[in-house]
């Protein structure tokens, strides 16, 4: 078992024929992932990478049998994409795409959980289970199989520290970049309880940053219903208020979602708080070695 994707996963991507899908369609095979089939109007009949390209997701979905959407689509046609991959019956979709506009989002949101579609992204690297499949952009070499859950707000500081887990001689369980916009289809609380549930999963680090509640909010949910042990680290933390760092997501308003809550949020939920990405993977191999609960 591991978190929402498997060695059964069956991958169509949207935007295959573009230089970032056909790129990144390469790598996920590399990883070992099925990719079944690609999308782009007007393509259909040819291949990319030896992937059938179709004309619509519902034609790949039923040639095909996918089961997983990565959308590499531009930002101003992205909703009608998610939509169509909704439309088709997909129950899992990464959105890579970034610049997303706000109003794009709310409806894309709102209509795939009407549907029973997950979202992960959009502005996102994607989600990872090693030796198993990859839907989205995160570096292969980055990983390797293990019992280390990761759940992060950020592209790089996931590829980082989930390198530094590699180098400490441990693995990942599986890999979920939540991405950085204000909305996004998977919160921290949507993903946790993925890992309370895996039996793969024995340590979970959890990556976040300033801006919103979101961090908050997974404190209150570890609190009250996260049996495994946490590390956490929050960016940001001298950022000044009113100052968008990075991510659309990541600015502090009126005093909330700076680091200092945050973090005092993780450390009274029990978590075990970094200050330094550097110093994650350390007390992700203490915690392993100690073999103790939170």
């Amino acid at each position: 078992m591991t978190v929402l994707v498997d060695a059964e996963t069956r991958v169509v991507v949207q935007g295959i024929t573009g230089h970032q899908g056909t790129v990144h369609t390469r790598q996920m095979k590399a990883f070992g992932t099925q990719v079944v089939a690609g999308v782009t109007p007007g393509k259909a009949g040819t291949e990319v990478e030896g992937v059938p390209v179709f004309d619509s997701v519902r034609d790949a979905v039923g040639r095909t049998r996918a089961n997983a959407a990565c959308i590499f689509v531009p930002a101003p046609y992205a909703k009608d994409a998610l939509l169509e991959t909704v439309d088709a019956g997909i129950p899992l979709v990464t959105i890579v795409t970034e610049h997303i506009p706000f109003h794009d989002m709310l409806v894309m949101y709102h209509y795939a959980r009407s549907r029973g579609t997950r979202i992960i992204g959009p502005n996102c690297p994607g989600i990872a289970a090693p030796g198993k499949a990859k839907v989205g952009i995160i570096p292969n070499v980055v990983f390797r199989p293990g019992r280390v859950g990761v759940i992060s707000r950020s592209g790089t500081l996931t590829y980082e520290i989930v390198n530094g887990i590699k180098e400490h001689g441990l693995g990942q369980s599986t890999c979920i970049g939540l991405g950085g916009d204000p909305v996004v289809g998977t919160s921290f609380v949507d993903a946790l309880p993925f890992f309370e549930k895996d039996p793969e999963t024995d340590v979970l680090v959890l990556v976040g940053e300033i801006g919103g509640t979101a961090e908050e909010d997974a404190a209150e949910y570890i609190h009250g219903h996260f049996s495994k042990p946490v590390v956490a680290y929050i960016a940001g933390r001298s950022a000044p208020p009113g100052k968008r760092m990075g991510h659309a997501g990541a600015i502090i308003t009126r005093g909330r979602g700076t680091a200092e809550t945050k973090l005092a949020a993780l450390q009274k939920a029990g978590a075990r708080v970094a200050r330094f990405p550097y110093e994650i993977p350390g007390m992700v191999a203490e915690i392993v070695a100690a073999g103790s609960p939170r």
